[in-house]
């Protein structure tokens, strides 16, 4: 099986090419940038890579600017454009295949929910974002973000491939750049709560993460949207104190609300990305038939804390 990822060089993009090359695929990999198993492109105009999607089984489109900084006009135009400028233009590469892969998976977020508190968000029942009262208005970029970056792929005139929206909550995975390395440093400094700590958190072990996305490769009958987010999502006070106590850090001291804003502003990032709570659950995958080697945080942050000092692993699986 050949399967082209675009988007493949960055830290959630390295994890999922390794584990896929692991299962015995065939992965290419669009990349900015020439290197081994990858082909060069610019994620907006039509090029000779599009020749890795004329016969390849699988696109996975993981391509988008980092949302960890500060959301200024020239970052929502990077943020928005590089998601819908990927999206559009891989559509385009499959409508003129010859032989156009039979699944598009396409890399959306868990943060289109709605900010709220009494009920988990599901594919199903959950609410769409961006109207909620009691939330700072520049939350709602997030939101449309998020409708932009799923409805090119709505566009996409691709008749004969199936398409799959991985509304993905936080991927916890060892090594630099990701959420877990940030929260696990967030603790180490002995800091706890972010605001009053009641917030949820959504979050996937890297695990269970690219056997979701394995799952969804083979399971040709699951098409529309799928929330990847480990059963359990749990308050930011709770799951930081999990946290704390696998890596063996002994204080939490607590983060009010204005610290955390007067922080995102230095740190150039936004608070958004830790005070809106994610509360958000995968009917689907369960539905289908999928079992989570990491159901809950306890045992998915101790296997994290574990594996961070212990020898490479030759497989994720």
């Amino acid at each position: 099986m050949k399967t082209v990822i675009a988007g493949g060089t960055g830290h959630l993009g390295q994890i999922l090419s390794k584990a896929l090359r692991d299962r015995g695929e065939e992965v290419v990999v669009l990349s900015r940038n020439v290197e081994a198993h990858a082909a060069l492109w610019d994620g907006r105009t039509l090029g000779l890579w599009t020749r890795q999607i004329d016969g390849a089984d699988v696109v996975i489109n993981l391509a988008g600017r980092s949302v960890d900084c500060r959301y200024d006009e020239r970052h929502r135009a990077e943020i928005i454009d590089s998601r819908v400028d990927s999206t559009r233009v891989l559509g385009e590469a499959i409508a003129l295949a010859a032989s156009p892969p039979a699944t598009w998976l396409q890399m959306s977020t868990a943060t289109i929910y709605a900010h709220r508190f009494d009920a988990a968000n599901d594919e199903i029942t959950g609410i769409i974002g961006g109207q909620e009262p009691d939330v700072p208005s520049s939350w709602k970029f997030s939101i449309d973000v998020a409708q932009a970056w799923e409805g090119a792929l709505d566009n996409a005139a691709a008749p004969a491939t199936r398409k799959v929206k991985m509304r993905s909550a936080m991927v916890m995975a060892n090594g630099a750049g990701g959420p877990f390395a940030a929260l696990r440093r967030h603790v180490m400094l002995g800091f706890g709560r972010l605001g009053d700590g009641k917030q949820y958190m959504s979050w996937i072990h890297e695990r269970d993460f690219v056997r979701a996305v394995a799952w969804l490769i083979d399971h040709k009958e699951i098409e529309g949207v799928v929330n990847l987010a480990a059963p359990e999502p749990l308050p930011n006070d709770e799951l930081l104190s999990v946290l704390r106590h696998a890596c063996g850090a002994r204080i939490g001291l607590p983060v009010q609300e204005w610290m955390v804003e007067a922080g995102a502003f230095l740190m150039r990032t936004e608070p958004e990305l830790v005070l809106k709570s994610r509360r958000v659950v995968p009917t689907r995958l369960l539905d289908s038939g999928f079992s989570f080697d990491f159901p809950q945080w306890p045992t998915a942050a101790a296997d994290l804390c574990a594996r961070l000092h212990a020898p490479a692993e030759g497989r994720i699986w």
